[in-house]
C-alpha cells in the first residue's frame, strides 16, 4: 500500500496476466485489500518471464512478483467444485467494502447473476479480450488498430509491433477505476455492478479519443509511417558527436521557440520558412517542414558531446530525452532511485533486494507507506479463510488433507 484512501475495501482478485493483476496492483497501492486466487502450484501466469537463475529453470517470476506486490496470496485447487465453492464464498463474504471481484476469467461458477445470488450488491469487474467473449491479447488488439502499419517506418505490408502491452495497462487502470466508481455509488445507493470490460474496446475507444478513427471516417485518410517523426508537430531524434542519441520535442510555442534559440538557427528557420512557404508558429506547418528543421537541427548535435548537448538543452528549457537501455537508465537517472519517493528499495524472497514502484500519484501531505513485496504462493491461505469465512483450524486442516487449499 502507498495510500489508504480505500482503505476498508476487500477485493478478491482471480486473475492472469496483465490487465486484471495490474488493476489489482493498483487497487492495492490506494488501500484495497486485494486477495489473489491462483490454483495450487501456480496458475498460467506464475513461471512468466523473466525468472531468476535456478538451476531447474524454474526461479521465482519477477514478472508475477512485480504485479502482485501488496497483495495476500491464497492457493486453491479451483478444479475441484469444493475449491469454487470457497472462492464464491469468499467474493461474497459480508462486509460493507467486500464483495467485489476482479477477473479475467469467464468461468460459469464466477459469473455475475451466479455470485449476485448470493450476494445482491456484488460489484464483479470481468476483464475479456472481445466484448463477445471470445480470446484477445494485446498483439491480436493493436494489429488491428493500424499503429503496427505506421510504427517504426512500418507499413500494412510490413507491420512493426511495439513491445509495450499498452492496452492491458490502459484496461487496467480503466477497470481500477470502474470498481473504484461502483463502489462509490454502493455506498450512496446500495446498489452492486456487473462491470465488463474488453480490451478491444479499451484500444478502438482510444482510437476515437485520439481522433484517430475521425481522421480515417471524415478525412478518409491514414496516419502517415514517419519513423522517429513526432506526428503534428516538430520532433525527432538526432545523434551526439559520441554516439548518444537524444529525442527532442516542440509541440507548443515555447518548446519551439526553446530548440530554435538552444541550437541559434534563428535566421536559418526564417530562411527556411521563406523558401518552402511555411509559417513554422503553426505546429501543423512544422510537421510539415520537418526535414528542413530537421536538417538544420541535425548539425548542432553534431558537433557536440552528450553532456555538452544536455545542458545546453536544459540551459533552454528544450523537452528533450536520452535514449537509454533499462540498466543505463538505472545507472544514471536521478528519475529511477532514492531522489523518487515513487521508489522504495524491496526485499522478495526468492527474488532479492532491488528497486521497486509504488504508486506513481504524489499526494501532498500524505506520507507514503511502504509496499509489502508479492507473497509466495499461498502464504495467507489459512489465514484469509479464517477472517473472511470462520474456518477454524480443524476445518481448514481437513481442506489441505482433501487437497482443496495449500499454503507456502
Amino acid at each position: 500500500m502507498t495510500y489508504s484512501f480505500l482503505g476498508g475495501v476487500r477485493v478478491i482478485e482471480s486473475s492472469a496476466f496483465i490487465a486484471a493483476p495490474l488493476a489489482g496492483l493498483t487497487l492495492a497501492q490506494f488501500g484495497a485489500d486485494v486477495i489473489r486466487v491462483d490454483m495450487i502450484g501456480g496458475g498460467i501466469d506464475y513461471g512468466r518471464m523473466p525468472r531468476m537463475p535456478q538451476a531447474d529453470g524454474n526461479g521465482r517470476s519477477l514478472y508475477w512478483t512485480a504485479l502482485n506486490k501488496g497483495k495476500r496470496s491464497i492457493a486453491i485447487n479451483l478444479r475441484k467444485p469444493e475449491g469454487r465453492e470457497l472462492i464464491q464464498a469468499l467474493a461474497t463474504a459480508p462486509g460493507p467494502q467486500a464483495g467485489v471481484l476482479l477477473t479475467n476469467v469467464a468461468a460459469p461458477w464466477l459469473a455475475h447473476d451466479v455470485l449476485a445470488a448470493r450476494r445482491a450488491d456484488l460489484i464483479s469487474c470481468t476483464i475479456q479480450g472481445n466484448a463477445d467473449g471470445s480470446t484477445a491479447v494485446d498483439y491480436t488488439v493493436n494489429c488491428a488498430t493500424g499503429y503496427p502499419a505506421v510504427t517504426g517506418g512500418g507499413s500494412i505490408d510490413r507491420p512493426v509491433n511495439h513491445v509495450l502491452p499498452a492496452w492491458g495497462i490502459a484496461c487496467a487502470y480503466q477497470a481500477a477505476f470502474a470498481i473504484t466508481a461502483a463502489l462509490n455509488r454502493r455506498t450512496a445507493t446500495g446498489s452492486g455492478a456487473e462491470i465488463k470490460l474488453a480490451l478491444s474496446d479499451v484500444a478502438f475507444s482510444m482510437l476515437s479519443h485520439l481522433g484517430v478513427l475521425a481522421e480515417a471516417e471524415l478525412l478518409k485518410q491514414e496516419r502517415p509511417s514517419i519513423g522517429n517523426h513526432l506526428y503534428g508537430a516538430f520532433g525527432r531524434d538526432f545523434s551526439t558527436a559520441d554516439g548518444v542519441r537524444i529525442m527532442v520535442a516542440a509541440i507548443s510555442a515555447g518548446q519551439w521557440n526553446a530548440l530554435v534559440q538552444c541550437c541559434d538557427i534563428a535566421d536559418a528557420i526564417s530562411a527556411a520558412e521563406s523558401r518552402l512557404g511555411l509559417d513554422f508558429r503553426d505546429e501543423a506547418q512544422r510537421f510539415e517542414g520537418r526535414d528542413a528543421i530537421a536538417g538544420l537541427v541535425e548539425p548542432w548535435f553534431a558537433v557536440r558531446t552528450a553532456a555538452q548537448a544536455e545542458a545546453a538543452l536544459t540551459q533552454h528549457k528544450v523537452c528533450w530525452g536520452r535514449y537509454s537501455t533499462v540498466g543505463e537508465l538505472l545507472e544514471r537517472d536521478p528519475r529511477i532511485g532514492a531522489a523518487n519517493p515513487v521508489f522504495e528499495r524491496m526485499s522478495t524472497e526468492g527474488i532479492g533486494e532491488y528497486w521497486s514502484a509504488g504508486a506513481a500519484a504524489r499526494v501532498a501531505g500524505l506520507d507514503r507507506t511502504p509496499t509489502q513485496p508479492a507473497p509466495c504462493l499461498g502464504a495467507h491461505t489459512d489465514v484469509v479463510l479464517h477472517e473472511l469465512l470462520g474456518l477454524d483450524s480443524g476445518a481448514i486442516g481437513r481442506l489441505h488433507d482433501a487437497g482443496i487449499v495449500a499454503t507456502a
